[in-house]
């Protein structure tokens, strides 16, 4: 999987670093390249040039098929992974990976890829033909121009990269709620997770049959978006630079949009850098979450964030086990999420404070920058361009990390599990 994505991390930078994807007036660096071809690969969307202004129409199509690749890599890997785990565990985990990843045999994997595949370029073929028509009735652009931004950002917020081609991203956009509930719409799909897409389209009218990993999915992405929706509105609708000046339909939209793109898509209709702080600070908790397995989005996952509230929840109440709804989450997935959730945090840590003494940026954008670029979110204050080359590298590892790391420590982790044959005495310590 590492290899994998860096082969086009590769591919990707060669291609950007040819004469004919700079636009006449700019120059591009190895690290400028790199830089692009990583956040491309990764689906992240942080941006150290233009990408509107600085890149041609042919390295802008690169950029797009790097995205196209990151997003569907990412999912029929991880695919490949639910495959693996149900064919190296015991029969009970087994059962589990099989439910929850819908493929039963390792004969499915071509089917499933071809459904991902399909899927994909299906929705986006949707959203592009949307979003074309919106830009051409409601912001005059011409057929040709208008297909081509339609597509270049269906691709981009259905695989949660948040890339634009426009140079404000899509501060412009930011009166228009049905372009802003469409590119939105686009990138829940995207980050739901096809296991949990393909099963809501099969029995979206039976919620009792739906398995744990999708009942987990969608309550967790229902109130992460209800209320990243109702923080954010309630905190920005008195700041005039963001939220402020807008009636409450426009100012609904908007607020809605900016509680999405942590998921992670990292697109912007406002500008992120006059955020308020209490905003800022719980678009980071979003960004950390990110969305749902197996799907485009980044971040330690809803399902992870899940397990640990139930975990919570039942230990509020005094339960021995944590269930959900009829079902019983076992105690090597606890573990699983306990593990994947400290590990990221310790790497958020490390990262930090290695940027911090780097930059003499403040604390708050330095941390909202390495959690954007962990969770493959794309959002920023402003800072990306500026960071030194050493910090900008330290951000295309993180990307790197953040891409790959997740998927590749639950499924270790998973691998690694095995029934110990012996217990040793019980005791108890102070905890708290």
């Amino acid at each position: 999987m590492a290899f994998a994505f860096a082969g086009a991390i590769a591919v990707g930078t060669i291609l950007l670093l040819l004469p004919w994807s700079t636009a006449a007036d700019a120059d591009t660096s190895l690290m400028d390249a790199l830089f692009t071809a990583t956040s491309a690969v990764c689906v992240t969307g942080l941006a150290v040039v233009d990408t509107g202004t600085h890149w041609t129409g042919f390295g802008q199509v690169v950029i797009m098929l790097l995205i196209q690749v990151g997003g569907l890599g990412i999912m029929t890997l991880a695919t490949l992974a639910a495959l693996l785990l149900s064919h190296r565990l015991g029969l009970r985990s087994r059962l589990i990976v099989q439910t929850e990843s819908q493929a039963m045999r390792a004969g499915d994997v071509r089917r499933v890829i071809i459904r991902v595949t399909r899927f994909s370029l299906v929705t986006e073929a949707v959203v592009a033909i949307l979003l074309t028509g919106q830009l051409m009735i409601r912001h005059s652009e011409s057929l040709p121009e208008a297909a081509y931004h339609g597509l270049f950002h269906a691709v981009s917020s259905f695989n949660n990269a948040g890339f634009s081609t426009y140079s404000d991203n899509l501060v412009g956009f930011a009166a228009d709620p049905f372009f802003l509930i469409t590119v939105s719409a686009a990138v829940i799909i995207g980050g739901l997770g096809f296991p949990v897409v393909f099963e809501l389209l099969r029995g979206w009218r039976s919620p009792r049959t739906w398995s744990v990993l999708t009942r987990v999915t969608v309550f967790m992405t229902t109130v992460l978006l209800v209320v990243g929706t109702i923080v954010i509105g309630i905190s920005e609708m008195t700041n005039p630079l963001t939220i402020g000046d807008y009636g409450l339909v426009e100012g609904g939209a908007l607020s809605f949009f900016t509680a999405v793109m942590p998921r992670t898509a990292g697109f912007n209709a406002v500008n992120i850098g006059e955020m308020r702080p209490e905003s800022l600070f719980f678009t980071d908790l979003l960004m950390f979450i990110g969305g749902g397995s197996a799907g485009t989005a980044g971040g330690i996952k809803v399902t992870t964030f899940g397990v640990l509230v139930y975990v919570v929840w039942s230990q509020a109440r005094g339960e021995s086990h944590v269930n959900v709804g009829r079902r019983r989450i076992p105690t090597a997935n606890q573990r699983q999420a306990v593990s994947l959730t400290l590990l990221a945090m310790g790497l958020l840590g490390v990262a930090t404070f290695v940027l911090l003494s780097m930059t003499r940026f403040p604390f708050e954008a330095v941390l909202f920058e390495a959690i954007s670029a962990f969770a493959t979110v794309g959002l920023s204050v402003g800072i990306t361009p500026s960071l030194p080359v050493d910090a900008q590298a330290v951000i295309v590892l993180l990307m790197f990390i953040g891409r790959v790391g997740p998927l590749t420590v639950a499924s270790a982790l998973a691998l690694r599990q095995r029934q110990q044959r012996h217990s040793l005495p019980e005791e108890r310590m102070i905890v708290g």
